[in-house]
């Protein structure tokens, strides 16, 4: 028997499976009795360390590598077994390529897409592959060969990839049209070229900032600590009078760059004219959550005392627009700005579920 079945020595696994399968309960019968062409092919096969399934006969006979078992995943046993059988959820889509290569012609095909049921579940799946024909010593096809490997993960990264590509032109898209809108109305609304200037880089600046915490996040959404801080960071001189408070929250990423632009509107402000404009006066910034995506209440406040009477400014610039009714129509709540003489105080209401980020 040893001598019958030298031709599988090396095969690893699979060599001893094929060693002590019953292939008598086959159309291929005995070992001893397999032909030379078939002897020689299990050979090359089992000792491959490439994945590769032979298929033999008219009844279409699989044998395979211990390679090849990465591809079955946790079918059952595939030795002996028909080839049709094995990948019987997508015979229709392969059967065409086998009949050609026993018709005497090979198949190539390169990250070739494939529903497969390999875990019990309906799986995508690519792979690159050859069916070869096999043939005996007289040139008569007797068998094919499926060389193979699976391309599943690269396949997913350059659709990936493409996903990623895309969400970032569009967001370069919205960026772009952002920077351009603050552009234009930071340029109408300035006194001067050089006051444009400074409050156009400033205004930058906070939307680089906010697209640096999103971009950390991979753009799903940012919390709303961190949105609040990044906004805050040009102002490092009255950081240490600015009391930030509220439990975490993940914002969308459109409510996260509005809110950045609107809390640095605000703290420019208390710089020049409020409260971050004296030592003595400091801010609060507040908010309060509920339930996610239910009609609960959010709240967020920013409260400032101890500075200069306020007094409310004749004409309404692009920051005041902002921080009323661009951040109203962005959380889709009501927005109250309040210039009460002791300290500007500004209010946002809005409902949990109208701040959910996108799943």
């Amino acid at each position: 028997m040893r001598e019958e079945t030298a031709f599988l020595d090396g095969g690893g696994e699979m060599a001893a499976a094929i060693r002590d399968h019953d292939w008598s309960s086959t159309p291929l019968g005995p070992i001893r009795d397999w032909p030379v062409a078939l002897k020689t092919a299990v050979g090359m096969m089992v000792n491959s360390h490439f994945p590769k399934c032979m298929v033999w006969g008219a009844d279409l006979i699989t044998i395979h590598n211990d390679a090849f078992r990465s591809i079955l995943g946790n079918k059952p046993p595939a030795l002996g077994q028909p080839f049709s059988l094995v990948w019987e959820e997508i015979w229709g889509e392969i059967s065409g390529m086998v009949e050609k290569a026993y018709a005497g012609e090979a198949t190539f095909i390169e990250d070739f897409p494939l529903t497969i049921n390999r875990y019990g579940h309906p799986e995508e799946v690519w792979f690159t592959f050859c069916y070869s024909p096999i043939r005996d010593e007289h040139g008569r096809v007797l068998g094919m060969i499926d060389t193979v490997i699976e391309t599943t993960g690269k396949m997913q990264a350059v659709r990936n990839a493409r996903l990623l590509n895309a969400e970032l032109a569009h967001r370069m898209k919205n960026t772009m049209a952002m920077i351009a809108a603050i552009a234009s109305q930071t340029f109408r609304s300035a006194e001067t070229l050089d006051e444009a200037r400074a409050i156009l880089s400033e205004r930058i600046a906070t939307l680089g900032e906010a697209h640096s915490i999103l971009t950390r996040s991979s753009w799903s959404s940012a919390p709303i600590r961190s949105v609040i801080e990044g906004a805050l960071a040009p102002h490092r001189a009255g950081a240490d009078r600015i009391r930030i408070a509220g439990p975490p929250l993940q914002l969308p990423a459109d409510q996260a760059m509005t809110l950045a632009l609107a809390i640095n509107e605000l703290a420019t402000n208390a710089v020049k004219y409020g409260a971050l404009s004296v030592e003595t006066g400091e801010v609060v910034i507040r908010w309060e959550t509920g339930r996610p995506r239910s009609e609960d209440p959010f709240r967020l406040s920013w409260s400032e005392s101890g500075g200069p009477p306020v007094v409310e400014p004749r004409r309404r610039g692009f920051g005041s627009r902002l921080v009323e009714q661009v951040m109203a129509q962005k959380f889709q709540g009501e927005v109250e700005l309040d210039y009460r003489p002791e300290g500007l105080r500004y209010r946002l209401v809005s409902t949990m579920a109208r701040i959910a980020p996108n799943a």
